[in-house]
């Protein structure tokens, strides 16, 4: 909000498609590894193709408790 309001003041929408862009690859990252936590594959990801409800489920996914133990892909941060 702050970027764009001062690239509104500037002439330029610059700023906030560069913090975009900055901001792209760590939050894939971050949400392939929660759900990696939570027993899902990262391509999960894809199902915000789906207009409405793919957001839904991915939300839902997110949002879920981490596996106890280990699972097929690695250890849980939260449960070592």
């Amino acid at each position: 909000m702050a970027l764009k309001l001062i690239g509104l003041l500037l002439g330029t929408d610059f700023l906030s498609f560069l913090f975009g862009l900055v901001i792209f690859v760590p939050s894939i990252s971050y949400a392939t590894r929660r759900l990696h936590d939570v027993g899902k594959s990262g391509w999960w990801q894809l199902i915000l193709i789906v207009p409405v409800i793919g957001l839904i489920v991915l939300v839902v996914f997110l949002a879920q408790d981490s596996e106890k133990g280990e699972n097929a892909y690695g250890v849980s941060p939260k449960y070592p």
